[in-house]
């Protein structure tokens, strides 16, 4: 559990959606998000999407050794406190199984001393809303949202997780048209060739695009992501066999 940041904080800005089926749905103080799929993300931001900090590892490998500091950091910078965050973003993968463990468990860790929810995001959807709104913000969204494209990452031993996707839904999240997968990385050109979907590569997750996602979420009442960690591919252990019999 990491301490409080700058003292004196306040949270930030409330979004709201009114369901015509049910109360409106109101998000009070600022979302910290969590990614280790890749290297280490942090970032704190409010619910309408305005950026309070974010910083970040390019570090594959030292997730554990920096988390604990960026969330510090974080905080700090943001000018908030432990107790002005409202909700905890984790990124779920896909990802390697030693870098994803330690981010959401440090996501957990936190949102349980905090006593507050954990939000599931798949982290690719962090990569895709980034892309989606740039071209919305740029002008070239029209063009973008009947496109088909997949953020790739390296999922390592000459394979690449990629998410297809297409577009933002009615509550500005990205419509994913297929889950994570891995593909071999000889076969991924293709594959996304012969469906014709463009190939977006990341090499960061944006963890300020990881807490929107999940603010759009909560507001949304839905569930984006799987409690489950997607690890696409089982962890490099192996359960011991019986002991070997030994005749005397």
């Amino acid at each position: 559990m990491v301490g409080g940041g700058a003292g004196g904080g306040t949270g930030g800005g409330a979004a709201a959606r009114t369901d015509a089926d049910g109360p409106t749905v109101t998000l009070e103080g600022v979302i910290l998000g969590i990614d280790t799929s890749l290297g280490t993300a942090v970032a704190v931001v409010e619910p309408d999407g305005v950026v309070r900090a974010q910083v970040e590892s390019a570090d594959p490998r030292g997730h554990a050794e920096v988390i604990g500091t960026l969330i510090q950091r974080a905080l700090a910078e943001a000018s908030v406190t432990v107790s002005d965050i409202s909700y905890v973003a984790a990124g779920m993968g896909p990802g390697p199984f030693t870098g994803l463990r330690v981010g959401i468990a440090a996501a957990r860790a936190f949102a349980l001393g905090r006593g507050v929810p954990v939000v599931p995001v798949v982290s690719h959807d962090a990569v895709a809303l980034e892309l989606l709104l740039h071209d919305a913000l740029t002008g070239g969204y029209e063009d973008a949202a009947d496109e088909s494209f997949a953020v790739v990452t390296d999922a390592r031993r000459r394979e690449f997780a990629s998410t297809l996707y297409r577009g933002l839904d009615d509550d500005g999240l990205p419509v994913r048209l297929a889950e994570p997968a891995l593909t071999p990385r000889d076969d991924l050109d293709r594959m996304l060739q012969a469906a014709g979907v463009i190939r977006r590569d990341a090499e960061r997750i944006p963890a300020a695009m990881l807490a929107l996602a999940a603010s759009r979420a909560v507001v949304a009442g839905r569930t984006i992501a799987p409690a489950d960690v997607l690890y696409l591919r089982s962890p490099d252990v192996t359960m011991p066999g019986a002991p070997k019999r030994v005749n005397l």
